[in-house]
Formats: structure tokens, C-alpha cells, sequence
């Protein structure tokens, strides 16, 4: 055999072996890319999560009380978890007005346990915490919202008012245990 005849017989076995290669990795690549893309019979679906804050009404009207000192006013209220899953929540006052915000003392409670403490100014969004309790799928909670005004505010509150609004946030626990609200 001669050597041109060796040489092309080598070059025709790498062109064979570089075809056969390319086409292996081809094929390889393929079938990986379709593996990824191709998820059969998997269904994803989101939740929702829909609280019921006392049917939208104010815990407390404007005007109904005229608050002295030394006087609590107790008010009862629910929130209802209509999600799709069980949620934590927090409740909190928002767009708070007036000077008894420094004054008055409200406290939240579910029976006998405080979930949330402190004058009105104090009760914002920013401050509170989720409470330590779940609310389970269609769960309807009866809490009591009082409001103290102490003695000894005495008459430098005089004439003033508190306006706000009572909120409530809530999200899933499935998957959130650190308790987040984003």
C-alpha cells in the first residue's frame, strides 16, 4: 500500500468518526432539551388568599362614643380567612389622625390572649408582627378590640379625636414558616 492510499483511508475513518460523533451529541442534546421542556401530566396552580375583616364594616363608627378618663370601650369583631389554604395574619391601623393616636390604648384580643398592644400610633403596619396562631381554611375568628383612655391623660386630651382604619394582612403557610409577608 502507498502512502497516499493510507492517508485517505485515515481521513475517510476521522470524516466517518467526526459524523458519527456529531451525530451522537446531536441526538444526546436533543433528548436532554426535551426531557426539560416536556413535562407530562403535571397541573401547577396558584392559591389566593381572601380575608373577611368584619364584612367591611368599622369596628368602631365616628361618633359613637365620647371618651372620657378612665373609661374602655370594648367592640367585637371577626376576621374570616376565605383563602384556599390556611394563612397567618396580622391586624394593624392604618391612616391614623388626631392626638388621642398618643393617647388611647387599644388592645386586640382573641378571648383571653392579646394579639396586638399598644396606642393607636403604635399599632401600624410597620410595627406589627403575624399572630401567633393560624387561621385554618374558612375559619371565622370573634376577636375584641377595647379601647382605654387612661386617667391620667387627664384634660390636656380634651377635644381632641382619633380616625383610623382597621387592616388586616394575611398569607399562606404552605411553604412560608418563617411567617413573610411580602
Amino acid at each position: 500500500m502507498n502512502s497516499n492510499s493510507k492517508t485517505a483511508k485515515k481521513l475517510t475513518l476521522s470524516i466517518v468518526a467526526i459524523v458519527l460523533l456529531s451525530l451522537c451529541l446531536s441526538i444526546t442534546t436533543f433528548a436532554l432539551i426535551w426531557s426539560m421542556v416536556s413535562v407530562d401530566n403535571n397541573l401547577f396552580q396558584t392559591g389566593t388568599v381572601k380575608i373577611n375583616l368584619n364584612d367591611g364594616k368599622p369596628v368602631i363608627e365616628e361618633h359613637e362614643f365620647l371618651f372620657e378618663p378612665g373609661m374602655t370601650v370594648k367592640k367585637d369583631f371577626f376576621i374570616e380567612n376565605q383563602s384556599t389554604w390556611d394563612v397567618y395574619y396580622k391586624l394593624y391601623l392604618a391612616d391614623i389622625e388626631g392626638g388621642l393616636a398618643d393617647v388611647l390604648e387599644i388592645s386586640i384580643r382573641h378571648g383571653d390572649t392579646v394579639l396586638f398592644e399598644g396606642k393607636a400610633n403604635e399599632l401600624i403596619k410597620e410595627n406589627a408582627d403575624a399572630a401567633n396562631d393560624i387561621l385554618k381554611l374558612n375559619e371565622r375568628r370573634d376577636l375584641t378590640m377595647l379601647f382605654h383612655f387612661p386617667e391620667e391623660a387627664g384634660n390636656y386630651a380634651q377635644n381632641l379625636y382619633l380616625s383610623f382604619t382597621v387592616c388586616a394582612d394575611a398569607v399562606q403557610t404552605k411553604n412560608n414558616p418563617n411567617k413573610l409577608f411580602d
